[in-house]
């Protein structure tokens, strides 16, 4: 007798596939457009700097006994020789300390660069902290050594036994010069640090192996290379001593009136708003054609 084997499952049924029903078409979403995204930043431009410089130039045209708007405030201030003064202080001092700048930058930017000690990179770092401390530091460093009762004066009366020591010039233009030229001096050094760090060495080699000295082949191979560097550091180094305000007032230098200590004299010594208000405006004209020179050539210079 055969025993037959009986396997019992699911019953596939196969038979014609139904359609897919298409649903709805999704609704694509409306793009913001990009003038409200800039909206917030512009509010807070406009509130945190354009509305305040506004106030400014409209209390340039507004005199002192009120009234309708007037350039006689201008006509004041550009008729006061205390404004040239300040004026010209402003610009010889800020073109002295950019010419200081960029000899002195060049020369330890070279050395670090190019002359192997020991150190080296941690100076190259150190460049980079010390854009970060305040100008006042600087000064008061400076004050520490060669003020009326600092160190080195300290020394000279010990020495010889003198009331005073010979060193006040920190109190002079020249002081503020030395300042300025010791603080700005690292904002040059950075971008030719960087400079000379994409120069390829092998120029360096084929010059010295053709017979020229250290000196042709700066001025033939590492200063064309530098130059967009130089102009770069050069400007913005213009520009902030043009605005430098603690420097002067740190080291007391009281013969020395830049604009920016005009219009600190103007509006809190002598509470003549509408002069302070003159000399800040063209201050800011100054600076501001400045800055777009100086936007100018980083551009070129890739900074």
């Amino acid at each position: 007798m055969t025993a037959t084997a009986t396997t019992t499952g699911p019953t596939v049924t196969t038979g014609p596939t139904s359609p897919t029903v298409p649903g709805p078409a999704p609704t694509r979403s409306r793009s913001v457009p990009a003038w409200v995204w800039a909206l917030p930043p512009v509010a807070v431009l406009a509130l945190a700097f354009l509305y305040p410089l506004a106030l400014v130039v409209q209390q340039s045209v507004t005199p002192d006994d009120g009234g309708t708007l007037s350039l006689d405030p201008y006509a004041d201030v550009f008729a006061s020789e205390v404004f040239r003064d300040a004026l010209t202080t402003t610009v010889w001092l800020a073109v002295g300390s950019t010419v200081g700048c960029l000899v002195l930058g060049f020369v330890l930017a070279l050395v670090i660069a190019f002359v192997p000690f020991p150190g080296g990179k941690a100076v190259a770092r150190f460049v980079d902290v010390f854009l970060s401390f305040p100008s006042f530091l600087i000064t008061l460093a400076l004050l520490f050594i060669y003020g009326s009762v600092g160190m080195a004066n300290g020394l000279w009366t010990d020495v010889t036994g003198a009331a005073e020591g010979p060193f006040h010039f920190l109190t002079t233009p020249w002081g503020v010069l030395l300042a300025e030229i010791t603080y700005f001096t690292p904002f040059v050094m950075r971008p030719l640090l960087a400079a000379f760090s994409q120069l390829d060495t092998g120029q360096l080699e084929v010059a010295s192996s053709l017979g020229a000295g250290p000196l042709r082949v700066i001025r033939q191979v590492i200063l064309p290379e530098a130059l967009p560097a130089l102009a770069a550091g050069g400007s913005l180094v213009l520009v902030m001593c043009l605005n430098e305000f603690g420097i002067v007032l740190f080291t007391g230098a009281k013969d020395v009136t830049t604009l920016p200590m005009l219009v600190y004299s103007k509006a809190i010594l002598e509470s003549d708003y509408p002069a302070a208000c003159v000399v800040a405006v063209v201050n800011i004209a100054i600076s501001v054609g400045l800055y777009s020179l100086y936007r100018v050539v980083s551009r070129r210079a890739g900074a």
